[in-house]
């Protein structure tokens, strides 16, 4: 991000608004390649914001600035993008539409108070689309669909609104239909040739209408008014019972202006929109917050970036409150302790306040509640962190982000770049609550857990790109050891070469325990062989070299060690001593008897449509997958729980979304250690 305004022919000028309810804020969803970003350069453009398009091939897009997103040429993260239609602002916020990118849709779900789909006109509606209109449906989101690419060879504008019927359900209806070069409202313009489309709508809003009569007056002949119908329509689309569809082109203009106009009159301001839940910090919820300028300040990191220019950028949704500059902050986080960070709760100062406009950012004097901003310099801030006043620190509540499945073992390429990657990793978790960082003390690796291909490809080119050369390298499953039976050991630690010696000897007999057993230690020595103070010593000696291991290095598990016998010195027996005499009696009994593999097994729930169950259950079963049973639902959709080996696990969040065209989903946990085959 930088300040620079024009660069890319913007238009400049005061985007602060101060009441509420001349705020739209909207997130744009759907595929990747839907023309999302196309779309938004194009309503920039009408609106005067821009005075001519970027293009996505040509990477100079007021939303795709990433890097990144050049490259591969599809947004990879959440972009702002205000503009104003008449008196109402409108913050448009683009996200990706690849699967892998999902959490920066989540936090553009998060930030908006109503939702565009964004549907091609060739192409359908797709699984993840249909299940993010589920999604937004079962939180009563306002949304509409928007019908891009009309101009394309293929394009067939009423099988797309069929397929957005058959996909998203009731109440997706169209507002407007494509008539020689423009469109027309079946409302408000001339629909000859449109009566049935029209009778169509018109029932489908008095179905809506708060006026119960409305209907029976209508099946009796009466004319229903514009204005009546239009309010309703405003008012069902609102409460997200109704959802307008408008074709558009984004190259030709076409639907433009009507697609501005329905935003501003249809969609909720964040006056309608009921905010998250609100908790102190000692977890006590708190009233629910309105979007009152005057209110508490709370606000919530939606998206967090590092510029080269003025550092950490922290794109803002305010809630409740003003966001002024140079006035102190509350910065709070429910803690990032499973992706590499601990808890977090400072004060800090806001140095300035900005509207972004994609990389740009525009000074503003302040940002009211319902409004988005972005904010610089806030050191401890990451996605997903409230801020709220110094006194009276509150606490949202989290919104919900898919688990990251793929993991990728990183290295420096030199000890030069071990500090910066150290550093930049720290900054790339922060900003991404899809990407998880673990340092595997048993296989020495680092390991990021990543959403998929596209997303591990992103943060590796960011690593870079700051200054840490890495690379990539096999990821290595932790294994265990056991003992395959019974066996006796016998440590003799016996030294004289001068000055104190050292002198300690004990037996033991080491026993397999069943899986998931432990460790347990037992102390059968009679007649004071090793005086009592000493026991403890050789438990401790044992239980290091199991840590360490005794064949290949890998944990020893699963085993009850009883010492049995020993002997001692007045003089030279200390508790070194017999701490190494426990681990040397250990060791051999490892030598006198068999030792097993184990590797770790987790247990997964898939959730997939039923027409790719017959070819996950025969992908399972070439994992070494133990399925554990099936249950289906209503939606034509089954759950698979299985047990699957960790080491057949390493790429499966790639080659599920291959098997079943990205419409699957899974999650796993560990469950235990099982013997390795071979």
């Amino acid at each position: 991000m930088g300040t620079k305004n024009n660069d890319n022919g913007h238009s400049a000028g005061s985007v602060a608004v101060d009441d509420p309810a001349k705020v739209r804020n909207v997130v744009l969803v759907g595929p990747s390649g839907a023309g999302k970003t196309t779309l938004t350069e194009a309503l920039l453009m009408t609106s005067g914001v821009l005075t001519r398009a970027g293009s996505v091939v040509e990477g100079n897009t007021v939303c795709d600035h990433d890097p990144a997103a050049v490259r591969q040429q599809r947004s990879v993260g959440l972009a702002v993008a205000p503009l104003r239609h008449g008196d109402i602002k409108i913050n448009l916020i683009d996200t990706p539409g690849y699967a892998d990118f999902v959490g920066e849709l989540r936090a553009g779900l998060r930030a908006a108070d109503a939702a565009l789909f964004v549907v091609n006109a060739f192409e359908g509606v797709d699984a993840s689309t249909t299940s993010l209109w589920a999604e937004c449906a079962a939180v009563g989101m306002p949304r509409a669909v928007v019908i891009t690419r009309t101009d394309h060879h293929r394009a067939d504008v009423g099988t797309a609104i069929a397929a957005c019927q058959e996909a998203f359900g009731a109440g997706v209806v169209p507002l407007y239909l494509p008539k020689g070069d423009g469109l027309v409202g079946l409302i408000t313009g001339d629909t000859a040739g449109f009566e049935a489309e029209r009778a169509e709508l018109i029932e489908a809003i008095i179905a809506e209408s708060e006026d119960e009569s409305l209907m029976d007056r209508y099946l009796e002949g009466e004319d229903v008014d514009q204005a009546t119908l239009i309010a309703d329509l405003e008012t069902a689309v609102a409460r997200g019972s109704f959802h307008p569809v408008v074709p558009v082109c984004a190259v030709t203009g076409t639907g433009l202006p009507e697609l501005l106009d329905g935003i501003a009159r249809a969609f909720p301001s964040p006056l309608e929109h009921p905010l998250p839940e609100v908790t102190g910090l000692d977890g006590i919820p708190r009233p629910r917050m309105e979007a009152d300028p005057n209110g508490p300040l709370v606000a919530e990191v939606v998206r967090t970036a590092v510029d080269s220019y003025v550092g950490r950028v922290s794109v803002v949704r305010v809630f409740s409150g003003t966001l002024r500059p140079e006035n102190s902050v509350h910065v709070s986080g429910h803690g990032m302790a499973d992706r590499g960070h601990e808890d977090h709760d400072v004060d800090e100062r806001v140095a300035h306040v900005y509207s972004p406009l994609g990389s740009a950012l525009r000074e503003v004097p302040y940002c009211v509640a319902g409004d988005v901003c972005a904010l610089t310099k806030l050191g401890s801030a990451e996605t997903g962190d409230t801020v709220s006043a110094p006194d009276r620190p509150l606490l949202m509540s989290p919104w919900r982000m898919p688990e990251p499945l793929l993991p990728v073992a990183v290295v420096p390429r030199s000890r030069s770049d071990e500090d910066n990657l150290a550093r930049n990793l720290n900054r790339l978790v922060a900003g991404d609550p899809t990407l998880r960082l673990e340092r595997n003390a048993e296989t020495h690796q680092m390991v990021l857990w990543c959403m998929g291909e596209a997303h591990a490809d992103v943060v590796l080119a960011r690593l870079r790109a700051g200054g840490a050369e890495v690379d990539t390298e096999p990821v290595r499953v932790a294994l265990r050891e056991t003992f395959s039976g019974g066996a006796k050991g016998h440590g003799r630690h016996v030294k004289q070469s001068g000055g104190h010696g050292q002198y300690a000897v004990c037996d033991i007999v080491v026993e397999p325990l069943p899986r998931g057993g432990g460790f347990e230690f037992v102390d059968k020595v009679v007649g004071g062989a090793v005086p009592h103070q000493f026991i403890p010593s050789i438990e401790k000696g044992v239980k290091a070299q199991l840590a360490r291991g005794l064949r290949d290095g890998h944990p020893v598990v699963d085993v009850r060690v009883t010492v049995v016998d020993g002997k001692a010195h007045s003089v030279d027996s200390s508790d070194a001593a017999f701490q190494t005499a426990g681990s040397l009696a250990l060791k051999d009994a490892a030598a006198n008897t068999g030792l097993s593999l184990l590797e770790p097994v987790d247990e997964i729930t898939v959730h997939l449509p039923d027409d790719y169950l017959g070819t996950v259950l025969g992908d399972l079963s070439g994992r070494r997958g133990r399925v554990l049973g099936t249950e289906s639902d209503s939606t034509a959709h089954t759950t698979i729980r299985a047990e699957v080996p960790s080491s057949a696990l390493l790429r499966y969040a790639i080659e599920l979304r291959s098997l079943t065209s990205g419409t699957a989903t899974f999650t796993r946990r560990f469950v235990r250690y099982d013997p390795l085959p071979g």
